[in-house]
């Protein structure tokens, strides 16, 4: 019987190729991408939601204003986030900021390709607001917006 495998040549067996596999898991890529905009002047993560509040979790924990698409056939990822911006700040410069940081530490850290960044403008922030919000990232749901969406303006 051994003389059956002695005979065969070890170049005909076809082995099966190695596959590596990681997944990297949604929370991941929301701590990358809120670690990159701390790091960012005159901007802020829209504050936590209602259900998030009554449920006693914090912002850090949520985040629930950092949605993250993950394509597993491309090796690629999308990001799309909802921030709140200082009065005063050109919004396309600081856009651009933000997309590059992003862009940048999400592909040094998980190897993946970013695909697209969209940043979501919500609510201007006044300066008493803007420097309560840097005293304390904690309070964003107290901070005062110039614009608010669920308002209507009734002047002009």
């Amino acid at each position: 019987m051994n003389e059956k495998f002695n005979q065969v040549d070890t170049k005909e067996i076809e082995l099966p190729e190695t596959t590596f596999s990681r997944d990297i898991e949604t929370k991941v890529f929301q701590s990358i991408v809120f670690k990159a905009l701390n790091k960012i002047e005159g901007i802020h993560l829209v504050s936590k939601g209602l259900i998030d509040s009554l449920l006693g979790r914090d912002a850090q924990e949520s985040f629930s204003a950092i949605h993250i698409e993950q394509d597993q056939k491309q090796h690629s990822v999308s990001v799309k986030l909802e921030v709140n911006i200082k009065f005063g700040i050109a919004i396309p410069e600081k856009s651009e900021e933000i997309q590059s940081k992003i862009i940048e530490d999400v592909s040094k850290y998980t190897g993946l390709h970013v695909s697209s960044v969209h940043v979501i403008f919500k609510n201007l922030l006044s300066e008493v607001a803007a420097t309560e919000a840097d005293e304390d990232d904690d309070d964003e749901d107290e901070l005062e917006t110039i614009v608010n969406n669920e308002e209507e303006y009734e002047g002009f």
